[in-house]
């Protein structure tokens, strides 16, 4: 793969559960945590990591692009809405779980495709482009089909998208719709990272086998299906092999998917095979669950680093 990466999407205000009924303050959000992982583990100098969004002027989302900024990420294609801020969300913590309670009504981020000529700036000269569910979730469904049509284009050009459908039936304004949407995120993609059990109780797969072949159905020649503590089933063309996860002691499971993400497309990126790639995937979502949060610390990563 060529070119810069962008990956689309929303950043929130984070408020993460510590000691003593406290919540600390950070910046969230699946396609920021997965973009953020790549980072981690791709030189900069190697690779610019682009992160394709909107926040407001005021001063919570001057701190968000500061943050952005000082890990690395270009902000340039994140637009400033005077008339906008940024979202937020609380996590919940059962045990390990996690749950989720959010404040995005004001989001800026909702309108992050509709100018298409900021659009198209923002994927000029990308390689790989990574976005999910909720990305198209927030969308209104005109600019929904813009960044449909965006996508498309960078695809004949020659470049790559990745699209995990994180399925989040909150967000969405009924099931028939999420369904459908989903799929032609399917259909737009060339990589493609579902989780089986949101899938298949969606499209009612009865094991990731099917998950996969539905997907490969719809035009997808790279499919991975993550399914939590268990290994990870990954379609390529006409191989289709188990890629064990690694064996770990969650703290919080926030980020899991999204820091898998991360580890398998830098490894595509630098060019490993995706059984490779794919336990990369495993290996940093096992470090990132032992942690409080969806963003760790990027060192921690240094060992693992492809490119």
């Amino acid at each position: 793969m060529t070119g810069d990466i962008a990956s689309i999407g929303e950043c929130m205000v984070e408020l993460a559960p510590i000691e003593g009924g406290f919540y600390r303050r950070g910046f969230a959000g699946d396609t920021l945590n997965t973009a953020w992982y790549m980072r981690a583990l791709l030189s900069p100098a190697a690779r610019r990591i682009r992160y394709v969004s909107a926040v407001g002027t005021d001063g919570l989302s001057d701190s968000m692009v500061e943050f952005l900024a000082a890990n690395a990420l270009d902000t340039r294609s994140v637009a400033r809405l005077h008339d906008r801020t940024v979202g937020l969300y609380l996590i919940t913590l059962a045990g390990a779980e996690r749950s989720f309670t959010y404040w995005r009504s004001m989001s800026a981020a909702r309108l992050l495709a509709a100018d298409p000529g900021r659009l198209a700036a923002a994927l000029d000269g990308v390689g790989l482009v990574y976005l999910s569910g909720i990305t198209l979730a927030i969308l209104e469904p005109d600019d929904r089909s813009r960044l449909f049509v965006a996508l498309e284009a960078l695809r004949q050009r020659g470049g790559e998208v990745a699209f995990d459908p994180n399925i989040r039936p909150k967000l969405w304004s009924d099931r028939a719709t999420m369904a459908a949407v989903i799929t032609e995120g399917y259909r737009v993609a060339t990589i493609a990272l579902p989780t089986f059990p949101d899938d298949a109780e969606l499209y009612g797969d009865e094991s990731p086998a099917v998950t996969a072949s539905r997907i490969a159905a719809l035009g997808v020649g790279e499919i991975v299906v993550k399914n939590g503590a268990a290994p990870a089933l990954v379609r390529f063309g006409q191989q289709e092999f188990m890629v064990p996860a690694v064996e770990a002691q969650p703290v919080d499971t926030t980020g899991a998917g999204d820091s898998f993400n991360g580890g398998y497309l830098a490894a595509r990126i630098a060019c490993r095979e995706p059984s490779e790639a794919a336990a990369l995937g495993h290996a940093v979502a096992a470090r990132v669950i032992c942690l409080r949060g969806a963003l760790a610390d990027m060192e921690l990563f240094a060992d693992l680093r492809v490119g």
